[in-house]
């Protein structure tokens, strides 16, 4: 009998990488999960940690990754993600895009294992072009507040495609759109974080701009279920997973108050600087090459995530 495999997510205490290692489980994988805790929860991991074939591991991973053992696959999740996180921490997160994804790029030349990098739909930066295909370059201020996120997640591009083609490492490159789900920082700062705390509390819930602006969110079942299947597939150019169903932010916020119960009202604040204005997925390569799409309506996604949100404050859904 063959033995397991074993992958390393970075960031696995995060909320995606914590969905992930957990699916990672399912699928009958050892999974180390590397985590430094700075956004990180050790609350997101706790259901896994009596699974035999699960192991934390707090770690930093812009200092050199000392892992012993065998390595199959490494899913490079580590970053601080969240627009309130980019003027809080952006040296950190300038970091943890270059010399973090430097260090997982040399373990996996190293240990001769396949890498996931976990990119982002901020590459594209405030599109001009829309939908938003993997072709499509950009459009980033470098030097506004965003900037350490955007040019991070793009630089991380750049040196994952160096040690693939120089190197020879098997790399792919997930694009991932606005995702949503249990396991959230509830101080995430993000639209959906923010709208259903602030409906469970009975507070306005704050939109910034005119709300016209729009998002297209995924839960976060729909992620982990695309990036598994590009980690399986052949595909080494950028895919994109993400929902391709528009919503403006007004939209998000009264279809959150509609399934809370919430009477809360609608409060209007200044748009960010470079916040988007339109950023939707267009998923045809994720179509095509993985037989991938999005599953989970907003409604039935939304509604797990409040009650989920619900249960970690205290508050109730009417």
């Amino acid at each position: 009998m063959s033995e397991k495999p074993r992958a390393l997510v970075t960031g696995g205490a995060g909320f995606i990488g914590s969905h992930l290692c957990a699916r990672l489980l399912a699928e009958g994988y050892r999974v180390v999960c590397m985590d430094n805790l700075r956004t990180g929860s050790l609350r997101n991991i706790a259901r896994l940690k009596n699974d035999p074939d699960f192991e934390y591991v707090d770690h930093d991973v812009t200092t050199y990754i000392h892992l012993p053992g065998g390595l199959d696959e490494i899913y490079h999740l580590a970053s601080p993600a969240s627009p309130a996180d980019f003027e809080r921490i952006p040296i950190p997160i300038l970091k943890v895009g270059a010399i973090g994804t430097y260090n997982a790029l040399g373990l996996a030349r190293a240990r001769g294992a396949r890498l996931m990098l976990a990119s982002t739909s901020e590459v594209y930066g405030d599109p001009l072009v829309h939908p938003q295909p993997e072709t499509y370059w950009g459009n980033v201020n470098p030097i506004g507040v965003r900037g350490v996120y955007d040019e991070a997640k793009r630089y991380a591009e750049s040196i994952t495609m160096a040690y693939h083609r120089h190197h020879g490492v098997d790399t792919r490159i997930v694009r991932i759109f606005n995702s949503y789900g249990p396991y959230m920082r509830l101080d995430d700062g993000r639209m959906i974080p923010n709208f259903i705390t602030q409906a469970l509390r009975g507070e306005p819930l704050t939109i910034y701009g005119d709300g016209s602006q729009t998002r297209s969110v995924q839960y976060v079942d729909d992620l982990i279920e695309g990036m598994i299947r590009l980690m399986r597939s052949d595909e080494t150019r950028p895919v994109n997973i993400g929902n391709p169903v528009e919503y403006s932010v007004k939209e998000v916020a009264e279809l959150i108050l509609r399934l809370s119960g919430s009477g809360s009202e609608l409060v209007y604040r200044p748009l960010p600087e470079d916040d988007p204005r339109q950023r939707c997925p267009d998923i045809t390569r994720a179509r095509e090459v993985l037989g991938w799409e999005p599953r989970v309506s907003a409604e039935e996604g939304l509604k797990a995530t409040i009650e989920w949100f619900a249960r970690e404050t205290g508050g109730s859904v009417r």
